[in-house]
């Protein structure tokens, strides 16, 4: 009696199926360059198009006066806030809400971790209420809360091009306190990086805008101020 009788699986097993690609999370996190306020506008404009945004959660990181703040702003207006919208440095979470965003109307919550140093605050201040609650959560230094938030459905990384940086157009620049208001917006290059199936989506929506012409025109933020003490 051969081995094959005994069982069938030990011999002429078939090989494994080919590999398939890696999920979309594991690839190489998508590249942009933003040459000047008009491309973030137009970046923050085809997001908030994207049918997967509501109820996802964005982490924005990138030094002192990248264009985070900027970012959101021109998020928010695209999905249609209204009145002024101030940065939350100091109230940790700013509310808004949208009743003509694509899809319906829409809860908004606008974190900046920058002064984010007591864990316990998470639970006393309902933060977990909130991620739990539907609507868009847009987290500004997600690295001072790592220890609590969820993983985010994409990360947007961004950063003043070298050159800028070194000759002090942007970070920092200018007379406002808020160093994401400050000086002429540089060139900024972009990391967008998936954690999750919905995070897959929006960075495969997102894919094209490299490719994609920009319109004539965009809309910018009206300046505003919400002075930030020096950083810690």
């Amino acid at each position: 009696m051969t081995a094959d009788d005994h069982d069938p699986a030990i011999v002429g097993t078939p090989p494994p199926p080919p590999a398939s690609a890696p999920p979309a999370a594991l690839r190489a996190p998508l590249a942009l360059r933003w040459p000047d306020e008009r491309a973030t506008a137009a970046f923050a404009a085809r997001l908030a198009a994207q049918p997967a945004l509501r109820d996802a959660f964005l982490t924005l990181d990138g030094p002192l006066g990248a264009g985070k703040t900027t970012l959101v702003r021109h998020l928010l207006r695209a999905l249609g806030v209204q009145g002024r919208i101030k940065s939350p440095t100091y109230a940790v979470v700013e509310p808004h809400e949208s009743p003509d965003a694509p899809g319906g109307p829409l809860a908004i919550w606008h974190f900046d971790f920058y002064r984010f140093d007591d864990p316990r605050e998470w639970e006393d201040a309902g933060f977990r209420d909130l991620f739990a609650a539907p609507g868009l959560k847009i987290a500004e230094w997600p690295d001072k809360a790592a220890a609590v938030l969820p993983p985010a459905d994409l990360a947007i990384r961004i950063a003043p091009e070298a050159a800028d940086a070194e000759s002090g157009n942007g970070a920092d620049a200018g007379a406002s306190c808020d160093p994401d208001d400050a000086g002429p917006a540089p060139a900024r290059r972009v990391l967008l990086a998936a954690g999750t199936p919905r995070g897959r989506v929006l960075a495969d929506a997102l894919r094209a805008f490299a490719d994609a012409p920009l319109p004539e025109t965009a809309p910018e933020p009206a300046p505003e101020t919400d002075p930030r003490g020096p950083a810690a």
